[in-house]
């Protein structure tokens, strides 16, 4: 009998391929040089932290990011550079996804926002036409509307709760190191994706907690 029963995955990183580099560059080419300063995989300004809780809206963050950067950008102009990170689904992560299903209980916890939600959620709706992203787990979590975000542990336990998961009974797997934390203080096994390695890398026995 196995203990392991339940699969918690981040999005970004580890199904959701990202390069915060096109971000980075997009906005210098409108004139912000210290772009990384303000926000990074590992650490969020309070403005992109409100953003990815859901405590402002993208039309205040866009109001706030003008006044924070003094310079006149379009909502159009910020949307497409933030989201230039945002890069495809390998359709080989979507198979192991589908796979796993099989064996476990699947759920998605992702650190997002509006912004990217709805980009990812295109995104993917035209590589793979008639499915949709949230059809893969039993349910998704997104920071924005669970109005709390990794890596803080009482948002592992808000999830255990919702979904009637122990967190002994429990596997996390996230791409960065401070969310695998924030998991296993809230007493969740984890797995932490590192660079060069992708789900695909992930065995059986892995899992085995």
């Amino acid at each position: 009998m196995q203990k392991i029963k339940n699969i918690i995955l981040d999005l970004g990183g580890v199904l959701l391929n990202l390069n915060f580099k096109k971000t980075e560059e997009a906005f210098r080419a409108l004139g912000i040089e210290d772009f990384n300063t303000h926000f990074s995989q590992f650490q969020a300004s309070p403005l992109f932290e409100d953003l990815e809780v859901g405590r402002v809206s993208p039309l205040e963050f866009f109001e706030h990011f003008r006044r924070e950067t003094g310079l006149a950008l379009t909502d159009e102009a910020i949307i497409e550079s933030w989201n230039a990170m945002l890069l495809d689904f390998p359709p080989e992560r979507l198979q192991w996804l589908e796979d796993l299903g099989k064996k476990y209980r699947v759920f998605l916890y992702s650190n997002t926002n509006s912004i990217h939600y709805d980009s990812f959620h295109e995104a993917f709706e035209r590589s793979f036409p008639g499915k949709n992203l949230n059809n893969y787990f039993e349910k998704a979590y997104y920071s924005h509307i669970l109005g709390k975000r990794k890596p803080f542990a009482d948002s592992f336990r808000i999830i255990l709760e919702d979904a009637g998961l122990l967190a002994e009974e429990t596997v996390f797997i996230d791409d960065t190191i401070g969310n695998i934390e924030g998991a296993r203080e809230a007493g969740i096994n984890a797995i932490h994706l590192v660079p060069g390695k992708t789900v695909l890398d992930i065995k059986e026995s892995d899992l085995a907690f």
